[in-house]
């Protein structure tokens, strides 16, 4: 029999307590249903820890496929694969997922789980699962529901701050915090003078066209319209708590009991719209928390009742879809404002303490998705933006109201890097993703200063000063944050020029972080997360900047989300610069139009990244490999195989901002004001070329966009084919020493191409970049040579 009291079974007893310690496993009850342990699609969250996995964080949070209505689970995690040794056991969890309150001793760990019906019957167990947890593993347990519970104020306010907090908070508003408070008695000021209006919204017409421009005018005209009023009655009356007018408070009151008046299932209703029902339900909560003590009883009441609602409705979408299917883009903020409904009406309203368990489990267990530990996003820099901002607030609130830290998590200790390395100071471009065009990086300054505060983060906090710096939150968020505290600013002169998100399949390949005016830039995607939601992109594309411009891009405009142009031109392959298969792109806008990054190095002259796309074409490839390499900052040299099912033709896309002038097809000349680009497309020799500055379809009329489009189509169909194209940068009023010239070889190819690239010595006459690349071993070398023969730099893929 086993020893009851080995080092791992007092640590059992010692943390979970003995009801968790259990000997032998149990036997299943008659009749018992099956587990159904189908592997999870792509557009679901999947069984986690992944068996054999060292799991990034200690303890995991687990996750298994639901296995129906009405049941309950049971989790056991133990050191012995049969289970015979002690191990944490926990019973009648609701949810599939489950993250546990204390972090496991170090070394290789089995999970597996059942479920119960309601009538009593057990399941068999699922198969077994390990996973390893190590020294370096970041720890993040999820406090229990009661422990998590017990934190909570009981009187309010009880979301951002709490009720002991603000004697200290009254008395740095006329001190260190007094700039903000000023400000926030200014808006207030304002809002006496002219209150926001109150009036329930409209609803859409019967008969209006969803994603006309009429409806989309209502859709986000009523999100403007309730956030002006009640973020507008939470700033009155978050105010007033810090020691402003009392007429702050009776303004803040008189509004949210006018929006309580508000139809909970129409116009501002969560699925309505969600625009207004996300931004009602939280500033409702704020409002609530922080006017408590002004409202009767049957106020309250007529508040809780509301909220009851519109809760529940929020609620009953997201569960339990969300736990196994989080890949929803709304979803992914939904989640957290019901959490902040949940946190206010604790204690009031029955159903408020599920609200905030499910938010507390999402955020442990399901929370980021688009995301990679390298610090990736897989909808692109706008909607990292615009929703980890949001998440910023949740963060601020679990911290203040329960004590958990949510930077903890590995993904924010990378975070940072992610508009850095894609955003340079000076960049004009956002790379892929909805939205991204013309994005500028000033914009994620306030962003990024949370973050390098959170993270004490010295290269960050570099970032968010080179492109602007932070700009002051002179809203009651800003002054609950009030003085952060500093972060020495340290310049990434010691950190690599390029960075691989592996796990959102994007590389952004820099000659140099400091300035975009100075910066020639590759940006590529081949993603494991396919075309799905904001970042629809097809895979292996590219966009390619140089000093300070963009020259060759991703095209086109959403006009509204779901438009004509917006599904069936930026969601198709031919809108970037990727590659056709018989004039049919990519599966678009799906989880299943996969791609994955293969090879990644960064070297201080050459940079290489490979990826794999043929899975996103339908079954029409066998293989399409892309691999690009950088001569920083000279030359880009892409080698391009295809493999098709049966013979193709292949269209290669190019776009850009301005005319392309075609001397030749091995001398194409982009421009864009002060930066311009060669690009030669040296195999294969006999392409058929067109230009055209159509979109097929347009967007809208009221869009004003005009961009270029370059077909290079090969001549005959064939199965097999490969381009080789070279990307050469230069100032306009420069330019290029000589041209590249291409061998055919017996394995592959050779190219040489004149570079000026600078060496140690302070040489600047052309160099000599030889780059040689043979398909049949997927290998790549490249020799820089000074003009006197002499090797500068070698690169071999295969030595990376």
């Amino acid at each position: 029999m086993t020893s009851t009291n080995s080092p791992v079974q007092r640590f059992i007893r010692r943390t979970f307590g003995t009801a968790l310690i259990i000997g032998t496993a149990l036997t299943a009850g008659a009749a018992a249903p099956p587990v159904n342990e189908a592997p999870a699609q792509a557009n679901e969250w999947g069984f986690r820890p992944t068996d054999g996995q060292r799991s990034e964080v200690n303890p995991p949070a687990f996750s298994w496929r639901p296995q129906g209505k009405d049941v309950s689970y049971i989790l056991e995690v133990a050191t012995a694969p049969d289970f015979s040794s002690s191990h944490y056991r926990v019973e009648d969890l609701r949810y599939n997922v489950h993250c546990p309150p204390q972090g496991f001793p170090t070394g290789t760990w089995h999970w597996r789980f059942a479920y119960r019906t309601n009538d009593g019957q057990q399941s068999p167990w699922s198969s077994t699962r390990s996973f390893s947890v190590d020294a370096d593993s970041a720890t993040q347990p999820l406090p229990t529901r009661a422990e998590l519970v017990s934190r909570v104020p009981t009187a309010h306010p009880r979301i951002f701050i709490r009720p002991e907090q603000l004697a200290d908070l009254r008395q740095r508003a006329q001190t260190d915090l007094k700039p903000i408070f000023d400000n926030l008695c200014k808006q207030c000021d304002a809002m006496l003078a002219k209150p926001p209006p109150t009036a329930e919204p409209p609803k859409y017409p019967e008969g209006m066209v969803r994603n006309s421009d009429e409806w989309r005018e209502i859709w986000w005209g009523n999100r403007v319209y309730t956030m002006k009023a009640l973020d507008g009655a939470a700033t009155l009356a978050f105010t007033r708590l810090i020691g402003g007018k009392d007429e702050y408070g009776q303004l803040a009151k008189r509004i949210l009991m006018d929006c309580a008046q508000w139809d909970p299932k129409g116009a501002t209703g969560y699925r309505y719209n969600d625009e207004a029902g996300m931004p009602y339900n939280s500033r409702f909560a704020r409002t609530y928390s922080y006017v408590y003590d002004l409202l009767s009883e049957d106020e309250r009441a007529q508040c809780r009742d509301l909220m009851r609602s519109r809760g529940e409705e929020m609620y009953r979408h997201l569960f339990p879809r969300h736990l196994w299917s989080p890949y929803a883009s709304h979803s992914n903020r939904a989640w957290h404002f019901l959490g902040e409904v949940g946190l206010v009406f604790l204690g009031e309203i029955p159903e408020a303490e599920e609200w905030l368990w499910f938010a507390m489990n999402v955020y442990a267990c399901v929370y980021p998705v688009w995301s990679d530990a390298d610090g990736g996003w897989h909808e692109g820099v706008s909607y990292w933006r615009s929703y980890l901002d949001r998440f910023t607030w949740w963060a601020d609130i679990m911290k203040s109201a329960m004590g958990v830290n949510a930077f903890a998590k590995p993904y924010f200790a990378s975070v940072g890097y992610y508009p850095m390395y894609l955003q340079p100071p000076g960049t004009k471009d956002g790379g892929f993703g909805d939205l991204v065009e013309n994005q500028t990086p000033d914009k994620n300054a306030t962003l990024v200063s949370i973050f390098a505060t959170q993270a004490q983060n010295p290269y960050w906090q570099w970032y968010v000063d080179a492109v602007g710096g932070a700009k002051p939150q002179n809203n009651y968020v800003g002054f609950v944050r009030g003085a952060m505290p500093a972060v020495t600013a340290k310049p990434p002169f010691d950190l690599p020029s390029s960075r691989c998100f592996r796990g959102t399949g994007q590389a952004m390949l820099n000659s140099n972080l400091f300035g975009g005016q100075d910066n020639v830039q590759v940006v590529f995607k081949s993603s494991p997360f396919g075309t799905q939601s904001h970042g629809y992109e097809s895979n292996n594309a590219f966009t390619f900047n140089a000093y300070g411009e963009r020259l060759l891009i991703r095209t086109g405009r959403r006009d509204s989300y779901g438009t004509d142009h917006h599904k069936n031109w930026m969601w198709e392959t031919k809108s970037v610069n990727a590659i056709a298969v018989n004039g049919q792109g990519q599966t678009k806008h799906s989880a299943n139009g996969q791609g994955e990054i293969t090879d990644f190095a960064c070297t201080p002259l050459f940079d290489y990244v490979a990826g794999e796309a043929a899975k996103a074409y339908d079954g029409r490839l066998n293989s399409f490999k892309r691999r690009i390499l950088f001569c920083k900052p000279d030359a880009v040299v892409i080698f391009d195989t295809l493999d098709a099912v049966e013979p193709a033709t292949f269209d290669f896309f190019l776009h850009t901002i301005k005319p392309m002038d075609i001397r030749s097809q091995q001398d194409i000349r982009v421009q864009n004001n002060g930066a311009a680009c060669q690009v030669a497309m040296l195999w294969p020799t006999d392409l058929a070329i067109t230009q055209s500055d159509k979109f097929d379809p347009p967007p809208r009329p009221r869009i004003k966009v005009v961009e270029y489009h370059l077909t290079a189509q090969t001549s005959q169909p064939q199965r097999q084919t490969e381009f080789v194209t070279v990307i050469r940068p230069y100032r306009a009023d420069n330019d290029l020493p000589g041209n590249a010239t291409l061998e055919k070889t017996p394995n592959g190819f050779a190219l040489s191409i004149p570079v000026k690239a600078a060496t140690d010595h302070g040489n600047t006459a052309p160099n000599t970049l030889k780059v040689t690349f043979n398909p049949a071993t997927d290998n790549v070398q490249a020799l820089l040579l000074d003009n006197t023969e002499r090797l500068i730099g070698s690169f071999t893929s295969e030595n990376k």
